[in-house]
């Protein structure tokens, strides 16, 4: 059996990293669909679909899961044609994790199974709070795992978000 998750990733904290944990611990292969991944150097998607991917792969590395995929899936803004654009990305699937009300919409007209995944302190677990820590110059590390953390690190991923900030104000 095999799940798809799609998130837009940006960042990918432990949230995200949680849900992966839950699905794979109960025998079930993920697809993680990198949505809206042709969108990055803004203050909602800061992140390239190339980052977003090495952030998942080196922390589900770090964390020794392997029964994984991950699929860059850009928008096309065009509902009614949208779940068969993700189908044709994708490897096939069994069920749909998501907690997207359009997306559980889109998927359950489609006949797919959709399963909505327990969001852990979803309060802190965002990535809005994690853009916004970032931001802000507050502890982000804390919600990130390590190989996430890393890699903003690397691409220096604070400062890149502060000079959205700086052109925004």
């Amino acid at each position: 059996m095999r799940a798809l998750l799609i998130g837009r990733f940006q960042p990918f904290h432990n949230g995200h990293l949680m849900v992966i944990k839950e699905i794979i611990g109960q025998g079930i292969g993920v697809v993680v669909g990198i949505g809206s991944a042709q969108y990055n150097h803004t203050p909602d998607n800061p992140f390239t679909a190339e980052e977003r991917t090495l952030m998942i792969e080196r922390s589900l590395e770090l964390e020794g899961v392997d029964d994984y995929m991950i699929v860059n899936i850009p928008d096309i803004h065009n509902y009614p044609i949208w779940v068969a654009h993700v189908e044709s990305l994708v490897p096939p699937f069994d069920m749909v994790y998501t907690k997207s009300s359009l997306t559980k919409r889109l998927f359950t007209e489609a006949g797919r199974e959709i399963i909505e995944p327990y969001l852990y302190d979803r309060e802190k677990y965002s990535g809005t709070e994690v853009r916004r820590r970032l931001i802000a110059g507050e502890d982000w590390q804390e919600l990130v795992p390590e190989g996430t953390r890393q890699v903003i690190e690397e691409i220096d991923g604070v400062s890149r978000l502060g000079s959205m900030k700086e052109k925004e104000g």
